[in-house]
């Protein structure tokens, strides 16, 4: 029989784009208010792996992705994508978005995203958000599944991951070991 345990915390993702950079850079500092502060920051990118959003967001896509120094509890994700949806939503242009805004997080097994919308791979959390298992870590490294997005499984973004995972399991690793030293006092 398993024993119900609560999951290690997790290391908050956040992918951000818009036709305006200056825009970004914005909402990244509104988001340390929210989120503390940010611990890594993707190089500017172009979302332009498919022009889905075009029509809405205008074109070219500027692109960042960030990570926060403070681990979440996984569940967190459920608010948290609540959070970003009103964001979103103050940075309309009529009823198009300036900017999109999602949520994720890397753990020791896997990177998930947020999303509002249900598809076969996606598990629904609550309050009408569903988890997007985006890559898994097998045999060292990140692995894109058939329905993983292409700017993710990108092999430059995968060693990005890859990266972004390594700092996390130090963070974690850093964690056990402050926790054993003070169970030991």
């Amino acid at each position: 029989m398993s024993v119900p345990e609560e999951p290690d915390k997790v290391k908050l993702l956040i992918s951000l784009f818009s036709p305006r950079e200056d825009l970004i850079h914005e909402v990244i500092s509104n988001m340390t208010d929210l989120f503390g502060p940010v611990d890594w920051m993707s190089p500017p990118l172009f979302f332009d792996r498919t022009r889905y959003y075009a029509g809405e967001m205008g074109w070219p896509l500027h692109r960042r992705f960030i990570s926060f120094h403070t681990l979440i509890p996984p569940q967190d994700l459920i608010p948290i994508k609540i959070k970003t949806n009103e964001i979103e939503r103050g940075y309309l242009d009529g009823e198009n978005r300036l900017i999109n805004i999602d949520p994720g997080y890397v753990s020791a097994e896997r990177l998930i995203l947020a999303t509002g919308k249900n598809y076969i791979h996606r598990i629904y959390l609550g309050k009408g958000i569903f988890a997007d298992l985006t890559l898994i870590f097998k045999r060292g490294t990140f692995v894109p599944l058939e329905w993983t997005y292409p700017d993710y499984s990108d092999p430059k973004m995968i060693e990005i991951w890859n990266q972004l995972r390594e700092r996390y399991m130090n963070e974690i690793r850093e964690k056990r070991l402050r926790n054993k030293t003070e169970e030991r006092r």
